[in-house]
């Protein structure tokens, strides 16, 4: 039996994104962000957890990506929506990058996710991550 796993979010992007996005499409030159948003909203969600961060989207939902937080090595968010919502950018040690879009009570999940990082990756990302 290992070791449980504690939910503190799951779900996916803000519908306020949505909305926002399908306002938007009512004009012509916005019609691919509202697309954008129509496919995050059916198809992306986040899972994050005590022990990592779960991403599923792609086409139909078929891609998953699964970060440990000692893997992590920076966090930078940016506040949408009048900070209603944000997107977050995670970095791990590999250089690769993580783009959490349209996440709800993403200063929440901010603070969870830099509580389980380490030292060093906490004083970068609070340097840069808060809004």
């Amino acid at each position: 039996m290992g070791i449980r796993e504690d939910v503190f979010y799951e779900g996916g992007p803000h519908i306020g994104d949505l909305i926002f996005n399908l306002l938007l499409g009512f004009t012509v030159i916005c019609i691919p962000l509202s697309v954008g948003a129509i496919t995050r909203a059916l198809w992306l969600r986040y899972r994050i957890t005590n022990r990592r961060i779960s991403v599923t989207g792609g086409w139909m939902g078929r891609d998953r990506s699964d970060i440990i937080y000692s893997e992590i090595t920076k966090i930078v968010t940016v506040p949408r929506g009048l900070g209603l919502w944000g997107d977050m950018v995670v970095t791990l040690k590999d250089g690769s990058r993580l783009e959490l879009r349209s996440m709800p009570r993403f200063r929440e999940v901010y603070e969870y996710i830099n509580e389980r990082i380490s030292p060093p990756a906490q004083v970068v990302s609070g340097a840069l991550g808060k809004s």
